[in-house]
């Protein structure tokens, strides 16, 4: 690995997801002017996020389980009026080809 590339500025932050109230204490590089009294006492940074383990769906267990057959049998429908449609189109040039073909025998 290259040397000096890696960030040096470790130090205890606390993040917190004030949605779900639910703050943890991490080592981080992040930057921020905030600062919040900890459960031992002492004063470290606070990086405030939006969303986390306490409030992501995938681990709360909330996410939408998507229906896949429902997408299969939708994709099918769509695809035989496509179908339908396509031959409706022809059917409808052939007659109408048809009857100037008449027309211009007569």
């Amino acid at each position: 690995m290259k040397s000096s590339i890696h960030p040096t500025t470790y130090r205890p932050v606390v993040f917190s997801d004030d949605v779900a109230g639910f703050a943890f204490l991490t080592q981080s590089t992040a930057q921020t002017n905030d600062t919040i009294k900890w459960e031992d006492g002492s004063e470290y940074p606070l990086v405030k996020v939006h969303i986390s383990s306490a409030s992501h769906p995938f681990f709360t267990g909330e996410e939408k389980i998507i229906d896949t057959e429902g997408r299969v049998d939708r994709f099918k429908a769509k695809f035989a009026a496509a179908e339908a449609r396509k031959e409706a189109l022809l059917n409808k040039a052939k007659k109408a080809n048809a009857q100037k073909a008449k027309k211009a025998d007569q």
